[in-house]
């Protein structure tokens, strides 16, 4: 019989929102092979994180505790989700496209023989004839693809698969040797240079204003944090500004940076390369605001303001702060 493993995402002791939408993606693959799922956790001290995952429905929770898995390295971690693969006999290898995601499972694949779809956004068929669906050319082309080999790796986009919602009930929790030959390892953990803010993070949020180059200048960004501190969203920004350092490249939606689809998003200055319109045209309600009337962005915002930012944002962000007083 068919098996699932999700492989869980965790740092510094702190689930991955995307490992839920990977648990979505689980339960919509187990329907469609009548298989079951488990979910393999990595780290060290993270025996809390497992009862947490036991309420979402798998049939055994894997923990693979190692001192090289205190830190994420992708060679450590891919031998101990080899190793739980193995134990748990999967068929289906299942793991949130995130850069953790995507940094480490064509290693899982390569070790396991496996053939890879990554970035899907839909899962088609049943049975032992499933195709995965998943953007190509900066999103402009979506393809179909099928995997030959008889173990099947995907990384699923979180911003395609809700995600999943507690089932109530526990799991059998599992502790197995990680596997880790710390020999082999030719990855040290440095550092993370992390941005710390107090907005939600950029890929979770319901609300994501974005400045581009139309700002002029980074002093002006303060315009779009301001709308969203107001509106409890988070900022993102263009791979021209995020290069140009009048930001952080944290805070980079696009192509090259964070694929979002909040339930609202608001492009202030931004004109709508291809790169940047692949990272956010999913999202549920699209505005933007620019100067240019041709400017691309207005072929994808669902309401297109054709004026000054320079005029508009603070007029609306000063009519906000009026309506929550």
């Amino acid at each position: 019989m068919s098996k699932i493993l999700v492989l869980a995402e965790q740092q510094f002791g702190k689930l991955a929102n995307a490992t839920f939408s990977a648990i979505g993606a689980a339960r919509q693959l187990a329907e469609k092979t009548g298989a079951s799922y488990d979910i393999a956790l990595a780290g060290q001290g993270i025996g809390g994180l497992a009862e947490q995952l036991g309420a979402y429905g798998a049939g055994t929770i894997y923990v693979l505790e190692d001192a090289s898995l205190e830190k994420y390295t992708a060679q450590a971690y891919a031998q101990a989700f080899h190793s739980a693969a193995k134990a748990s006999g999967a068929t289906f290898v299942v793991a949130a496209a995130t850069a953790i995601g995507k940094d480490c499972t064509p290693r899982v694949a390569a070790r396991l023989g496996a053939g890879q779809a990554s970035d899907v956004v839909a899962i088609n068929g049943s049975g032992g004839a499933l195709t995965y669906t998943r953007p190509m050319w900066a999103g402009n082309v979506l393809g179909e693809v099928k995997i030959n080999t008889d173990i099947q790796v995907l990384t699923v986009r979180g911003s395609d698969f809700d995600a999943a919602e507690a089932t109530g009930g526990s799991s059998a929790v599992e502790k197995i040797a990680a596997g880790v030959d710390a020999g082999s390892l030719r990855m040290t953990y440095v550092g993370l240079d992390a941005v710390e803010s107090s907005r939600p993070a950029l890929t979770d949020a319901d609300v994501v204003i974005s400045g581009g180059r139309g700002l002029k200048e980074a002093s002006n960004f303060k315009l779009v944090e301001e709308l969203a501190d107001l509106l409890g969203g988070a900022v993102g920004a263009t791979r021209a500004v995020v290069d140009a350092g009048w930001v952080p490249n944290d805070w980079q939606v696009g192509q090259t940076g964070k694929v979002v689809a909040p339930k609202l998003y608001i492009a202030v200055g931004i004109s709508g390369a291809i790169q940047h319109l692949a990272g956010m045209k999913g999202s549920k309600t699209i505005v933007a605001i620019n100067k240019d009337p041709e400017a691309p962005i207005f072929q994808v915002a669902d309401y297109g303001l054709v004026a000054d930012l320079f005029e508009v944002v603070p007029e609306l962000t000063s009519k906000l702060k009026a309506r929550a007083g």
